[in-house]
């Protein structure tokens, strides 16, 4: 095979071409894709091919093609991979076309493709054999298509401003940079344990400390905790770091970031998800956790109560939390927050004001002494993205770093002793974020489950293999 054109190129170039011009150009074209409908009608036979992004019309009629292919033209069926050499034409209700003048089967089909016209409906087959959901439904391929193009318009987005794409380890020795339950593994030669990565985190500001001033990492995180329709236990996500601004730079270039892709892929700023109406124009709503509960819960009379611990403890048993003996107020708040206020947050918002005692690796609050200089965006009620201006001093970091290990009931030897020396040479006024890339773009693309995002999520063991 010789130059081999794409479909989509072919549909794109000449769809618009009359007739008539089409017909005088004589144009030859040569393609591979995957038959997805066949139809005979005496001694024409129409079938469309398809490749990921779309599928074309074929004629083959048997007084034009060799004599010697008409068996074959017999023998294929829908689900084969064939390679078509034709001439351009518009048929008479304008639909583009290949009339073939030579045929070649590149590979046979073996099992029967779900119904095309029906597609594939089983949420448990789309997921374990993704193949066949590509190739049979139309939503898939354009879903995973934007997820493509929305990943490189991130890149865009920051390559233009400068900042530099990096690479951090994904074998942690230590596990940090994000309060989640790690997977376990183990290096043989090293005789050690192992964990694949919470959160690059650590390692980002050990760059900026390094002398790099604007970076980023699209990462894969991994953390052993449940699966849902927004957790899965691998997942991509985006961290982002820049010296000499604070947390609400971050929040403003966030802002622009997702805008920016708003309007590449939707060329608007309003869209739908999940039958609610989103607004991405900027600037976001911006309003404190404490304020937000008090607004959307309907559990408080006043917002002093949050300062009342009976109060909030009352709240908490009459939500059903567990609270373990060694939560602190904030964080049974925080629980209350995520049962009563997430899901009220459809636009995006910035919650801000969070406490310092949940918030390990941020800056202190100049004027309150009990919050940190951080927010988390939410849309849709999901949790999209955690950014803060960065704690540098080392002193402090190694405090609640021992403070967390006494919490989480965790041993000595998980302390980032590293990470505190390298505050020691001084880590510069940073900010950071990290933005979830699976749940934006399920609000993005309007799908319900992370798992219609993500290519092959990890699933429950089949029972039938």
């Amino acid at each position: 095979m010789n130059k081999i054109d794409e479909i989509y190129k072919i549909i794109n170039k000449y769809s618009n071409i009359p007739k008539n011009i089409i017909k005088k150009k004589n144009i030859n074209v040569k393609i591979c894709g995957r038959i997805i409908l066949k139809r005979s009608m005496g001694i024409n036979t129409f079938i469309n091919i398809q490749d990921i992004y779309e599928n074309i019309q074929i004629l083959i009629n048997k007084k034009i093609i060799n004599k010697k292919k008409i068996p074959l033209i017999k023998k294929i069926k829908i689900g084969d991979i064939i390679y078509i050499d034709g001439i351009l034409f518009k048929t008479k209700t304008k639909e583009l076309t290949i009339n073939c003048i030579y045929i070649k089967i590149l590979n046979k089909i073996y099992k029967s493709l779900p119904d095309k016209f029906h597609k594939l409906k089983n949420k448990e087959t789309k997921y374990r054999q993704r193949y066949l959901d590509l190739i049979t439904n139309i939503k898939t391929r354009k879903t995973f298509l934007l997820r493509i193009k929305i990943i490189k318009l991130i890149r865009n987005f920051l390559n233009k401003r400068n900042f530099l794409e990096v690479e951090t380890p994904m074998l942690h020795q230590i596990p940090g940079g994000a309060n989640a339950k790690p997977f376990f593994t183990y290096h043989n030669k090293l005789n050690t344990n192992m964990y694949l990565r919470i959160a690059p985190e650590l390692y980002l500001k050990q760059l900026i400390i390094g002398g790099f001033t604007k970076i980023f990492e699209l990462n894969r995180n991994f953390r052993n905790e449940g699966i849902s329709s927004k957790h899965n236990p691998e997942f991509t996500m985006i961290e982002i770091y820049q010296a000499y601004k604070n947390y609400k730079y971050i929040m403003k270039l966030i802002e622009k970031m997702i805008y920016y892709i708003i309007q590449c892929v939707h060329k608007k700023e309003i869209i739908f998800f999940n039958k609610k109406k989103i607004n991405f124009s900027f600037p976001y709503k911006k309003i404190s956790i404490k304020k937000a509960i008090y607004k959307y819960s309907k559990l408080f009379n006043n917002i002093n109560e949050l300062e009342n611990k009976d109060k909030i403890l009352k709240i908490a048993k009459k939500l059903k939390i567990k609270i373990k003996k060694k939560y602190t107020i904030n964080k049974i708040i925080i629980k209350i927050f995520k049962i009563t206020t997430e899901k009220f947050l459809i636009q995006p918002t910035f919650i801000t004001e969070y406490f310092i005692d949940i918030s390990p690796l941020a800056k202190i609050n100049k004027k309150n002494k009990n919050i940190a200089d951080r927010f988390e965006l939410f849309i849709a009620g999901y949790e999209i993205a955690n950014g803060f201006s960065e704690l540098n001093d080392y002193k402090q970091q190694y405090i609640n770093f021992k403070k967390q290990l006494k919490i989480e009931n965790k041993n000595k030897k998980f302390l980032n002793i590293n990470y505190i020396n390298s505050l020691k040479y001084g880590l510069p006024p940073t900010s950071g974020v990290g933005l979830g890339i699976d749940r934006l773009i399920m609000i993005l693309t309007n799908n319900k489950s992370i798992k219609d995002v993500i290519l092959f999520p990890t699933l429950k063991k089949n029972k039938n293999n």
